[in-house]
């Protein structure tokens, strides 16, 4: 969910805010109350009300109707915390754990210490509704792992990625060719030595000639029944939960097809950019709201129904949160300090909230947690100690976590 979702107008239901509505945040919160732009408006309420659900009783607002009728399959997390309020500095933490670009993402970290159960398929795809977070492909990159282990891009709608048909009319002739190419690699592997460089290229030949066969079937979704088709949204009258839908459906396809690891990014909704909501929380959010929240709780229902979601575990986040006060009138600036996520699957609990903010739903006040903690708690679920998985890189056993990070015990099952 890049750019940002609002914590106060999702899952952390701040009722003094509707109390304190139109006050000045400088004597509400302090002189803390802040902006990334120094423009700080009056405390702001939720414009979408919020209301228990399911037997947990866990709150949700009406932003998210459909998410709310699976929040007894959530695990809810608000008390994240981002060391950057800055949208590219904030992607490259939250995907590689560090500030900066060159470090390999979570992805490729990720594959580097599971592999890859298909042949066919990359280990790390990215299935890209339109918008690649702010920091670009980096943010996606496999940085000084091997290159195998980067993600590989694939298009919602329209061709899933360029050359995925073969050119050739006649039969025969594209493994001809690829024969050719194995043989004039071979050679050059014999002549140079290993090179990474090089025998990642070639596998990566290697890996696209499958893909020729196995993409077009991965993407083709008129084997799926009427129902799941409109379970996802498939047929909605809104572009975007259309192109968000596909892409959920998709993800749910390589999960059944032995695909390690799986990111989702946004449409590009009304014009605006991401989530990042500084002038109209309102003309923002409700719009990309609607276009993900219906294929998202179908991807949760359907990995549990098809007894999918024990094994596969489904985190639903973005770069940081935003301020309970107001940006100017209408918007919410970012907020850093404290925001919410939630996980599903995977061996986590299911219908539980961990740690909070403060009432003002602005700082977190109770069991503050950072993305190393949340890739520590990842790689545990997916069976990989985070201190132990290690790559050599300038002379130090480097890895993904650093030397921090903790694995969240409380919430595991």
């Amino acid at each position: 969910m890049e750019g940002g979702v609002s914590q106060v107008d999702s899952f952390d239901y701040k009722p003094l805010l509707n109390k304190r509505n139109g006050e000045d945040p400088r004597r509400a919160i302090g002189n803390l109350a802040k902006t990334q732009f120094d423009n700080v408006g009056l405390v702001m309420d939720s414009p979408w009300r919020f209301r228990r659900h399911g037997q947990s009783g866990l709150w949700a607002s009406d932003l998210f109707p459909h998410m709310a009728g699976v929040v007894d399959d959530l695990c809810f997390i608000r008390s994240m915390t981002s060391k950057f309020p800055e949208h590219t500095s904030a992607n490259y933490f939250l995907h590689s754990g560090f500030g900066v670009q060159g470090r390999p993402s979570l992805g490729s970290w990720m594959t580097y210490g599971l592999g890859s159960e298909n042949e066919n398929l990359p280990g790390y795809v990215v299935v890209n509704g339109g918008l690649i977070p702010f920091g670009g492909p980096e943010t996606l990159a496999n940085g000084f792992l091997p290159a195998a282990y980067q993600a590989s891009l694939l298009n919602a709608r329209g061709m899933p990625l360029a050359n995925i048909v073969p050119a050739e009319a006649i039969p025969g002739t594209q493994e001809t060719k690829r024969k050719l190419v194995r043989t004039l690699n071979q050679l050059a592997l014999d002549e140079a030595g290993p090179v990474d460089a090089l025998e990642s290229a070639i596998a990566n030949y290697e890996l696209a000639a499958g893909m020729q066969v196995a993409v077009p079937e991965l993407v083709d979704l008129t084997s799926e029944t009427a129902a799941t088709q409109h379970m996802y949204g498939l047929d909605s009258e809104f572009e975007h939960t259309r192109t968000y839908g596909r892409a959920c459906l998709i993800a749910r396809r390589l999960v059944e097809r032995g695909v390690r690891f799986i990111e989702l990014t946004i449409p590009l909704v009304k014009n605006y950019e991401r989530w990042d909501a500084h002038y109209d929380i309102i003309g923002n959010h409700a719009p990309n709201a609607r276009a993900v929240d219906q294929p998202i709780a179908a991807l949760i229902r359907d990995l549990k129904q098809r007894s999918l979601l024990d094994e596969t575990l489904v985190v639903w986040t973005g770069e940081f949160g935003r301020t309970p006060f107001a940006q100017g009138a209408r918007g919410r600036d970012h907020n850093e300090s404290g925001f919410t996520l939630w996980m599903a699957g995977g061996g986590v609990q299911r219908g539980i909230v961990y740690g909070s903010t403060d009432e003002w739903g602005y700082r977190v006040v109770d069991k503050p947690l950072e993305i190393h903690d949340l890739h520590a708690t990842i790689l545990h679920l997916m069976g990989i100690d985070h201190t132990r998985l290690t790559y050599n890189f300038g002379g130090r056993d480097m890895r993904l976590t650093d030397v921090y990070g903790h694995v969240i015990d409380d919430i595991l099952t």
